[in-house]
């Protein structure tokens, strides 16, 4: 198997320097950049396996580091920031952060982060031997293994987030899920508080599946309790 490779991002020189001892004795290749820019300039570069991603760093913070990595690949980035506060948690994770950590923090809980992250993504990787399959329902195509996704016969690009989400709702036809049972099972995530990042993934998947997103008819929402997909009422 080849070496996974991690870029580290934090104009804390302390904090690169654990980090990267911490994780190249566990056998990653390592790359560092101390702000925004070198980061970007890095991931173009040597396109890391994952990226340890500082909140707060000069030239481009973390935020807009994120978004614009997120327009091109699905490199899995953990962000680090010194706050604590729920919303930058969940800003995190609506723009498209795979985890999050607060610092300070300990670095055998970052390297256990970091393992656990990769065992998702070659978990959710088809095996070599394994057959596609299309899910056809309301328009919509999902090739779950190559995660291709057609609406009206035409071409969609989504995020990793975006597509879990729309194979949960079309998979489960009429269901309705709360908020919170979306943000358990599609981010994998316990948490019970506020729900803002389900909405917006919801909002861009409308965009992107519906014909007419200001009046949604397969992703629709069911008052005062979540959403359901009803391919039944696409004409």
């Amino acid at each position: 198997m080849n070496k996974k490779s991690v870029l580290i991002a934090d104009d804390e020189p302390s904090i690169v320097d654990v980090c990267k001892r911490y994780l190249e004795r566990e056998g990653f290749d390592i790359f560092t950049a101390t702000d925004g820019q070198a980061a970007l300039d890095q991931w173009r570069i040597y396109k890391p396996d994952l990226i340890i991603l500082d909140l707060m760093m000069p030239r481009i913070d973390g935020w807009q580091v994120c978004e614009t990595i997120r327009l091109k690949d699905e490199t899995p980035i953990l962000m680090l920031t010194a706050k604590s506060e729920d919303y930058d948690r969940l800003f995190g994770l609506t723009i498209g952060a795979n985890d999050y950590m607060s610092k300070p923090f300990n670095p055998q809980e970052l390297v256990l982060r970091v393992k656990s992250i990769f065992r998702l993504i070659d978990s959710s990787r088809p095996s070599s031997n394994e057959t596609e399959e299309t899910i056809e329902a309301g328009g919509i195509v999902l090739n779950t293994s190559t995660r291709d996704v057609t609406a009206h016969h035409l071409p969609v690009s989504l995020t990793v987030k975006e597509f879990d989400l729309l194979l949960l709702l079309v998979t489960h036809p009429k269901q309705v899920f709360s908020r919170s049972q979306l943000l358990n099972q599609v981010w994998d995530t316990a948490y019970d508080g506020d729900t803002t990042t389900v909405t917006v993934h919801l909002r861009r998947l409308r965009e992107k599946i519906e014909k007419d997103p200001s009046h949604p008819t397969l992703l629709q929402t069911v008052w005062g309790i979540g959403y359901k997909f009803d391919p039944g009422e696409s004409k």
